[in-house]
């Protein structure tokens, strides 16, 4: 009787390293190694597979996304079941805002295993919570939904969700400040402009105005970030009346 064995090639040294540290992060042994290089993969690298695809984490981030949106839903589903559809989708949002992803990213310190031919300063903030849900997506292609929920309520729910905590926590100062002038029947407006200065990486500058007053300024690299720096410091200024509200 023949027998055919099965070949297994062994690890490089980088490949080695990276699961010995995955297995300690992750609480258990990655199977496919190659998924969490993918994983950690930025496009600045261009490289392509066999078939000319491109190989970075930009689509196990979207799977990722998803598996941690139903994750966290099933979770606030059964933890609050008086909530309703609303308040759940607004709970779920602040679990998985961009902020709080950036977070748990910088927290787990994603970053070392990164490959970018980008200095790490001028990627942005948000790549910390890119490849957080991409690394969802790689444990899901590597061992399935299971460990993904086992992962995500070590990692996300047990030390971050504190339901008390978020129902008070602001997530957009933008929405909030144009919802309370909406209410208050105040003339609000943002100004946007491109203020780059001496710095090498592009700058935006954001002035809000109330009732045809300066307010605020903000400035940041997009202009998400600088109208919520801005916005931030005009919720500040009018904290008491908003509060009241």
């Amino acid at each position: 009787m023949n027998f055919i064995r099965k070949i297994v090639q062994p690890y490089s040294k980088e490949d080695a390293k990276l699961h010995s540290e995955l297995k300690k992060l992750l609480n258990f042994s990655p199977r496919k190694i190659n998924k969490y290089k993918k994983a950690f993969t930025h496009r600045s690298v261009q490289i392509i597979d066999s078939k000319g695809n491109p190989i970075n984490y930009e689509r196990l981030e979207f799977l990722g996304d998803s598996i941690l949106g139903s994750v966290i839903s099933a979770y606030l589903y059964k933890k609050v079941p008086t909530g309703s559809e609303g308040y759940l989708t607004q709970m779920r949002s602040k679990i998985v805002s961009r902020e709080h992803l950036n977070e748990l990213g910088k927290d787990l310190n994603l970053i070392r295993f990164v490959k970018s031919k980008i200095i790490q300063a001028n990627i942005g903030d948000n790549i910390h919570g890119n490849i957080f849900e991409a690394l969802i997506g790689a444990i899901y292609t590597d061992k399935g939904y299971n460990f993904c929920q086992k992962f995500i309520y070590h990692n996300v729910i047990v030390p971050y969700v504190n339901i008390e905590k978020l129902e008070g926590k602001i997530t957009s100062y933008k929405g909030l400040i144009i919802e309370w002038c909406q209410k208050q029947k105040k003339r609000y407006s943002f100004e946007i402009y491109e203020d780059s200065g001496n710095d090498p990486i592009k700058h935006f500058s954001v002035k809000i105005f109330i009732d045809g007053k300066q307010i605020a300024k903000g400035r940041a690299t997009s202009k998400k970030k600088a109208e919520e720096q801005a916005s931030k410091r005009v919720y500040f200024a009018f904290q008491d009346q908003i509060s009241l509200d």
